[in-house]
C-alpha cells in the first residue's frame, strides 16, 4: 500500500528540490533520513520533514485500517518536485531601467511503499526466464535483417 505526503508552496525552485529528491529515490526510509540529515542543501530540512510526515501517515493509516505495515520495510517509491505559481519581481537597473525576474515556488510529493520480499523473488524468477528467452529472439531478428540488407545491396548493384 502507498503512503503519501505533500508539501505545497515551498519557496525553493523545483530544480534545486529535485537535486535532493534524486538522492533519496528508491532508498529505504532509514537510509533516506540519514542522507537528508547530512546533506548541505537548504531544502533537505524541508524534505526531511516531509519524509517524517509520510512516515507518520503510514503509522496512522496502519493503525486506523488495521493493516500490518512494517515500518522498517518502507522505501521511497517516488519523490516529485513540480512547479508552483511564480512570483514576478522587479530589480532596479542602471539608468532608471528595471529588470524583471521570477521567484520560483515548488510543490513536492513523496510516496512511500512497503517492499514485499516474497513477491520480489517470485517476479525475479519469471523475469530471468523471460530475459533468457529474449536474446534468442533478438538474434533471430538481427540475422533476418542482415539477410534482407544483403539482398537489397545485391539488387541495387
Amino acid at each position: 500500500m502507498e503512503f503519501r505526503a505533500e508539501m505545497r508552496y515551498l519557496r525553493v525552485s523545483p530544480q534545486k528540490a529535485r537535486l535532493v529528491l534524486d538522492l533519496i529515490k528508491g532508498r529505504r526510509v532509514e537510509d533516506a533520513r540519514n542522507t537528508l540529515l547530512y546533506t548541505k542543501k537548504r531544502v533537505a530540512a524541508h524534505v526531511g520533514k516531509l519524509l517524517q510526515s509520510a512516515l507518520d501517515n503510514a503509522n496512522f493509516l496502519s493503525a486506523e485500517k488495521n493493516l500490518d505495515v512494517d515500518i522498517d520495510n518502507l522505501y521511497v517509491k517516488s519523490a516529485i518536485a513540480n512547479d508552483g505559481p511564480r512570483m514576478k519581481r522587479i530589480r532596479p537597473a542602471p539608468q532608471g531601467r528595471a529588470f524583471r525576474y521570477q521567484r520560483r515556488i515548488s510543490h513536492i510529493q513523496l510516496v512511500l511503499e512497503e517492499r514485499n520480499r516474497g513477491a520480489v523473488s517470485a517476479s525475479s524468477d519469471t523475469g530471468s526466464a523471460a530475459r533468457a528467452a529474449a536474446p534468442k529472439r533478438r538474434t533471430a531478428v538481427a540475422k533476418k535483417a542482415a539477410g534482407k540488407t544483403g539482398k537489397k545491396k545485391a539488387a541495387a548493384k
